[in-house]
């Protein structure tokens, strides 16, 4: 059975060129198109797609804001994003709504026929670079917690360590510093954190992305 998909691009003449490299085999088969995001809403629910192709730059309703939707309604459907950008923001913002897939426009027609095959199997696939763009993003969030809970960077390193099950005997010999030094920076992490013990704290900082 081909993988049936939808195709989500506000120029026709892209829609009309994907659908051409993508059945060029027998193992896609293009079902629906859609110019808008709320057309992709109304496309998808008509002819329920395995996988839906999905540029980010729509009128109105972008591709992230359709991807989210999309993914509400319907939690088994998944989404490759197909787009010029690979800037700061989107993608997290794109993962985050339910992308399992992101990939560039100037991707090669056997990298892209690759992804769909991927991301219908249940995997998760993003181009190099969108994954380069997303790993700068968690720092980026990190670092922003870190300083909205007046975190020093040692105790930031203390806190990622204590949640990969580090003792305080291991965390003083990676970081190269004393164990009542690691008590004392852990003894912080405490009190920045509002928690109580190891179990809880790392529980927080994985919650609000402070660690990975």
């Amino acid at each position: 059975m081909p993988i049936r998909l939808v195709i989500v691009d506000d120029h026709k003449i892209v829609r009309q060129g994907l659908k051409a490299v993508l059945e060029q085999g027998d193992e896609i088969e293009v079902v629906g198109e859609a110019d808008t995001g709320e057309e992709a809403l109304e496309v998808v629910k008509d002819v329920n797609p395995d996988v839906v192709l999905m540029d980010i730059s729509l009128p109105r309703m972008n591709g992230i804001q359709a991807t989210k939707l999309l993914r509400d309604q319907n939690p088994e459907i998944k989404v490759v994003i197909l787009t010029m950008h690979d800037q700061e923001g989107y993608v997290y913002e794109a993962v985050r709504a339910g992308a399992t897939g992101y990939m560039l426009k100037s991707t090669s027609s056997d990298e892209l026929i690759r992804s769909i095959k991927v991301v219908n199997e249940g995997k998760a696939l993003l181009h190099p670079d969108a994954t380069a763009q997303l790993l700068k993003e968690f720092v980026n969030l990190a670092e922003n917690k870190a300083r909205e809970y007046g975190l020093s960077n040692r105790e930031m390193e203390v806190l990622q360590l204590l949640s990969e099950g580090k003792t305080n005997k291991e965390i003083a010999k990676a970081l190269w510093i004393s164990e009542q030094t690691v008590k004392t920076h852990v003894a912080h992490i405490f009190d920045k954190l509002g928690t109580s013990d190891r179990t809880e704290t790392v529980a927080r900082a994985l919650r609000d992305g402070l660690v990975t």
